[in-house]
């Protein structure tokens, strides 16, 4: 018997549309041949939503849901802007954020979580949604904070109804302070990062291959000065610094206040909470960064219609 792996579920995910379990089954009974899966699933009552597969997805809806403690975000795109003001899409969405605060940012576990109070999955209901509205779907990514001592603080961007919208942050804040507090702040850290899009939360943190990438570029740069190595490499780190700025949260100009960092931002907004502060994670979401899409010719689409009416 094939083995079945995850790598493979998500591929056949991928190209036909189904859901999770439907992929996995179709994979387990065709021994784990791709194109026989895909058969199977289309004789088994699954091409609706297969045929659409194949559609570029990158419009659609950021999610968020949030508790006391924890606050989850989810990403599901469609085809067009206008799907994602249709109040069955948002109603969808908004479910599945709250189903993703248990996923905690396991997107294949959130896929497999029941939709709502029903029986269905959080697939099933997407691929029901598809066969509904006409247009593919899908449940892109998802992703998880909580905070034991503190608030996980929250932003939508462009929200389009409550909770949903194109930009969405969540960030972890760990104190022992006023939590009225800690949540203004918060936002204004999460409002920041929606503005900003930091790559890391502090210097350590940050990627080594993107460091030592422009680490090599600013190296290149300076030679071009003439001046000795020793010089260079002092020109090089601080550069570096300007990069930090650009790219690190904490090393970053509030948007709030661009005169002082958000360091140092957190360091006044101690006083206020009357306890230290840390931030401790947060997700970005903008909706379909990432996702290629293709280049179409509006005119040369409308002749080509016309030719074959």
């Amino acid at each position: 018997m094939a083995t079945i792996s995850a790598t493979m579920v998500k591929d056949l995910r991928e190209k036909t549309g189904a859901g999770m379990m439907d992929c996995k089954a179709a994979l387990a009974e065709t021994s784990g041949d791709m194109e026989a899966a895909v058969d199977w699933l289309r004789a088994k009552g699954l091409s609706k939503a297969a045929k659409k597969a194949g559609r570029v997805a990158a419009e659609g809806l950021i999610g968020l849901a949030s508790d006391a403690k924890a606050a989850a975000l989810v990403e599901v795109n469609s085809e067009t802007d206008f799907v994602a003001r249709n109040q069955k899409f948002q109603e969808m969405v908004s479910a599945i954020a709250a189903a993703a605060l248990k996923a905690k940012g396991d997107v294949d576990k959130l896929a497999a979580a029941k939709f709502g109070s029903g029986n269905a999955t959080v697939a099933e209901t997407i691929k029901e949604m598809i066969g509904s509205i006409g247009e593919n779907m899908t449940l892109r990514r998802t992703a998880h904070l909580s905070a034991a001592n503190g608030v996980v603080a929250s932003y939508i961007h462009n929200a389009i109804a409550p909770d949903l919208g194109k930009i969405g942050v969540i960030v972890a804040l760990e104190s022992a302070g006023s939590p009225e507090d800690l949540k203004t702040f918060g936002r204004q850290v999460a409002m920041h990062i929606a503005f900003a899009n930091p790559q890391s939360l502090d210097v350590d943190s940050l990627n080594r291959t993107v460091v030592e990438r422009e680490r090599a570029v600013l190296t290149e740069q300076a030679k071009e000065s003439g001046k000795p190595p020793q010089v260079i490499e002092k020109m090089v780190e601080g550069r570096l610094r300007k990069f930090y700025e650009e790219v690190v949260l904490l090393a970053q100009p509030f948007v709030h206040d661009p005169e002082t960092t958000v360091a140092k931002a957190v360091a006044a907004a101690e006083k206020t909470a009357g306890a230290p502060i840390k931030i401790t994670g947060f997700h970005r979401f903008a909706l379909g960064e990432g996702i290629d899409r293709p280049n179409s010719d509006f005119a040369a689409e409308v002749a080509a219609a016309a030719s074959q009416s």
